[in-house]
């Protein structure tokens, strides 16, 4: 396989790792507000922001370098509107994650003091929790229409 089939296939595994891991730990941490266990939850954003941290995190560095050398190997540039969309979705996508990635830590951190103090959530909880799910919806629809984009390179 040459050097272009391996960088395009860090690529895509760069993508299913971003919205696999997203997707599942956003999942994980619904389901866990839901049933309202102070213990279920201090353990669920523990192991979300850890998910983050060693998942997406390297993902999320690795898909612009990998993007960039294929677009540049493939002959394509800021001129092509689908890729310039992709880069800027891109963009809002990463504005969104940055602070849902210090929501999640918040919403550790109180999850795991109530629980040690066996008290419920605080109102602090519930807010910071409202704030991660706004963020996730354009965060996630941003990414499916990349992956539009990049399948489709659409002429607009």
């Amino acid at each position: 396989m040459d050097e272009y089939l391996w960088i395009k296939y860090a690529h895509i595994l760069g993508a299913t790792v971003i919205f696999g891991t997203g997707i599942g730990t956003a999942f994980q941490m619904w389901a866990a507000h839901r049933s309202r266990d102070v213990r279920g939850l201090a353990l669920v954003t523990r192991n979300v922001v850890k998910a983050d941290w060693i998942f997406t995190t390297p993902a999320v560095l690795l898909q612009p370098l990998t993007g960039t050398v294929l677009a540049v190997s493939a002959g394509y540039g800021l001129h092509d509107r689908w890729l310039l969309g992709a880069i800027l979705l891109y963009g809002l996508t990463g504005l969104c994650w940055l602070p849902v990635v210090w929501i999640q830590i918040k919403l550790r951190d109180l999850a795991a003091q109530a629980a040690a103090t066996s008290q419920p959530l605080p109102a602090a909880y519930d807010r910071l929790f409202r704030w991660w799910f706004v963020l996730g919806v354009p965060a996630f629809g941003s990414v499916l229409v990349i992956f539009h984009l990049m399948i489709q390179k659409p002429t607009f």
